[in-house]
């Protein structure tokens, strides 16, 4: 388990640091975005700081991983980013759901990994 939890967590770490270091350096044109896509895009460009910070959130959260230090938080912070990630896929771009899949899983398998240190939080006093 101690070996699946560190894979999981590596290759989590490894998307979104690609992700995020793709969205600051403009390693990569912008492709030509149409409908639905194009709409949600330019709502949240319009915002003018959204996508820095989702970028920002996903690049700590990625040292975090990679590292394999505060896991736990990274694990609570990044599942509302791929929780939008994964729906903007199934309703708005579905032939790109594969990778969402597997980070809605990963995530959900390091929070499960990591369970014990989620009962303080649950703890009614």
């Amino acid at each position: 388990m101690k070996i699946a939890t560190i894979i999981v967590r590596s290759l989590m770490g490894l998307i979104f640091l690609f992700a995020s270091a793709m969205y600051f350096l403009q390693l990569v044109p912008q492709p030509e975005l149409k409908g639905g896509v194009k709409l949600f895009m330019e709502g949240v460009n319009a915002t003018g700081y959204l996508m820095t910070l989702i970028k920002i959130t996903e690049l700590s959260c990625s040292i975090a991983f990679l590292t394999g230090r505060f896991v736990t938080l990274a694990t609570v912070v990044i599942f509302p980013v791929v929780l939008n990630i994964l729906l903007f896929h199934t309703f708005l771009d579905p032939q790109g759901l594969l990778i969402p899949i597997f980070l809605l899983i990963g995530n959900l398998f390091l929070a499960y990994t990591n369970r014990a240190h989620y009962k303080a939080l649950f703890t009614v006093k």
